[in-house]
């Protein structure tokens, strides 16, 4: 690796490290190390592991449980000031499952954009170890047993590495709309292939003021109101590059994570103000009749609707000719669309085209 490969990684983990042979050291495949000689990242990995399962409980443990003295209507003289939690255990051991699930790390490592750093041997490079699942998770784990070991067992920083890497919010928020890290990769992902890149720096909102910076900056100028006193608390920022022909964009919070979502969101509403969405319509680039069976189907593979169902019915003319009409459905459109035609193949593509025309429109 050389200095470029490590400060790019380092900003995409927000983790800047003391010593810079431990990250290297969590890319090191065993193959490598046993045809070249030095350590590998499995006992890196196995410290990592332990990491991950403990930040995980404590997310959910701060999420979710809360001790009865923080209720408004508790009453010390006659209340237990018990611990209690939204979720039974089951429920918390489900939750913790799909955040520490092998595919999960793989995707976050993914998402990343690290796997192509990692060194490996000959069999590895012959097996395409860096496309497999197994070995991202256990890149994943590797590098937060390298922070881990580098803070000295720092909690906060290895809470900030977790939040950053695994996107436990992805999982954790009801509401994807919301989730505007999630959004703005996924239109990075659509838009230009590449991933966002993220740099974090400590600072407050007040000492932006005397930093240059060529870019948008998260503002807010109601003195007094609860977003304006959340920038003024903030001891982190975050810079966000998404496009070379788009502005670098800042934002704060108390936390890396915090500063993520908030920069995230102001992107966001950057794209939706100045036209730059990828919408539905975006998917298709020639919507027409004669492929509509076939587009409304690539449409809801993306994930914009489930699959159209049709129905059939048959009658006849005066003639005694064949007539048919089909009836093509989704389930999350507000109406359906019937077409008919001598041919059953031609009434379906008829419906199928009304039904593309105003989900295009809609959705």
């Amino acid at each position: 690796m050389d200095a470029k490969d490590i400060s790019f990684i380092q900003d995409q983990i927000g983790y800047n490290f003391k010593n810079t042979d431990l990250l290297q050291q969590a890319f090191v495949r065993r193959s490598y190390s046993h045809e070249n000689g030095g350590e590998n990242n499995e006992v890196l990995e196995f410290i990592g592991d332990k990491v991950l399962d403990f930040i995980v409980v404590k997310l959910l443990s701060d999420k979710f449980g809360y001790t009865k003295g923080e209720l408004d209507d508790f009453d010390s003289e006659n209340d237990w000031d018990e611990y209690a939690c939204d979720y039974c255990e089951n429920k918390l051991t489900e939750i913790k499952k799909q955040l520490v699930q092998k595919q999960n790390l793989a995707t976050c490592i993914d998402e990343l954009g690290l796997a192509e750093y990692l060194i490996m041997g000959k069999s590895d490079q012959k097996q395409h170890a860096d496309e497999q699942p197994s070995v991202k998770e256990d890149l994943f784990e590797a590098i937060l047993g390298a922070v881990a070991i580098d803070s000295g067992w720092n909690l906060e920083k290895l809470q900030d590495t977790v939040e950053l890497m695994l996107k436990p919010e992805t999982t954790l928020e009801e509401d994807d709309k919301d989730n505007y890290v999630a959004l703005i990769q996924e239109w990075c992902s659509k838009e230009t292939g590449n991933i966002p890149l993220y740099h974090f720096e400590e600072g407050s909102y007040q000492a932006t003021w005397y930093m240059p910076f060529d870019g948008i900056s998260q503002n807010c100028n109601v003195l007094g109101s609860p977003e304006y006193n959340k920038l003024m608390a903030s001891t982190h920022r975050c810079l966000l590059k998404i496009a070379d022909d788009i502005p670098i964009f800042r934002g704060f919070g108390k936390s890396k994570s915090e500063a993520r979502k908030n920069v995230c969101r102001l992107a966001y509403e950057w794209l939706d103000k100045n036209d730059r969405l990828h919408t539905i319509r975006n998917e298709l680039e020639n919507p027409n009749r004669n492929e509509a069976i076939g587009q409304l189907e690539i449409l809801a593979r993306r994930g914009y609707f489930t699959l159209p169902t049709y129905e059939f019915e048959q009658e006849h003319d005066e003639n005694g000719n064949p007539v048919w009409t089909a009836k093509c459905c989704v389930e999350e459109a507000e109406y359906y669309f019937d077409a008919t035609s001598s041919s059953k193949k031609e009434a379906k593509k008829d419906a199928a085209f009304e039904m593309l025309k105003y989900v295009l429109e809609e959705f």
